[in-house]
């Protein structure tokens, strides 16, 4: 009798050592599986706050830059009642176009100070160096150099004007629409040297003029 509850134990142990190794098997299964079928689980993406950005202060007789109009200057800061919300703006005369714009405070994202003398410095190496030739059709690169112009940028300005550039004033050798938006990209590039420079129009033409090898045209014609 008592060899016979030692065989029941026997055969008790190994049920139970059975059982373990299928808990600990469906156990790993369950980690492996995803949540939902179908569906990989996916990482924890942890959201980074976003640092407050400082609003710039632009007061008054400041030069700034509005990408399509150009170098512009404060001339008064006004204060306005909409739908009973209080708005605050921005007076920018830009002297070139004949033009005043009304831009609002929190809308300053279009809005840029002047360049800095570096940058100044770093538009004048644009200007000394070759023009890219470009084979695309010419109304794919006028529509090209008019989004540099127009993106208030200074860097992509220069490089318009350089590009542009033939070191001639022989309307033979440009097209209309070329020569129009060469002009107009070597404005505002020399109304933004005006404004950091603080030179009258005549030198800064003649230091644009140098870095782009055009003073022989300015010989010839005096």
């Amino acid at each position: 009798m008592p060899k016979k509850k030692v065989k029941k134990n026997k055969k008790l142990v190994k049920i139970k050592k059975i059982k373990n190794k299928k808990t600990k098997v469906s156990l790993k299964e369950i980690e492996k599986k995803p949540s939902s079928p179908g569906q990989e689980e996916k990482p924890e993406i942890k959201k980074i706050k976003k640092q407050p950005t400082e609003k710039r202060v632009y007061n008054l007789k400041d030069f700034v830059v509005y990408p399509k109009h150009g170098v512009g200057k404060i001339t008064a800061i006004e204060k306005a009642t909409i739908g009973e919300i209080d708005i605050q703006f921005y007076k920018i005369l830009v002297e070139k176009e004949k033009l005043t714009l009304t831009v609002p405070i929190n809308q300053q994202s279009k809005l840029r100070p002047i360049a800095s003398i570096n940058q100044i410095n770093k538009c004048i190496s644009i200007l000394k160096t070759k023009p890219k030739i470009k084979r695309t059709m010419w109304s794919r690169r006028a529509q090209e150099y008019d989004q540099k112009i127009n993106s208030g940028k200074i860097y992509e300005l220069a490089e318009v004007v350089k590009d542009l550039n033939k070191n001639t004033d022989i309307i033979a050798d440009q097209s209309y629409s070329e020569r129009q938006l060469f002009e107009k990209a070597y404005d505002r590039l020399k109304s933004e040297f005006e404004a950091v420079l603080k030179i009258n129009p005549e030198d800064v033409q003649k230091k644009m003029d140098k870095a782009l090898g055009r003073t022989k045209i300015l010989e010839d014609t005096q």
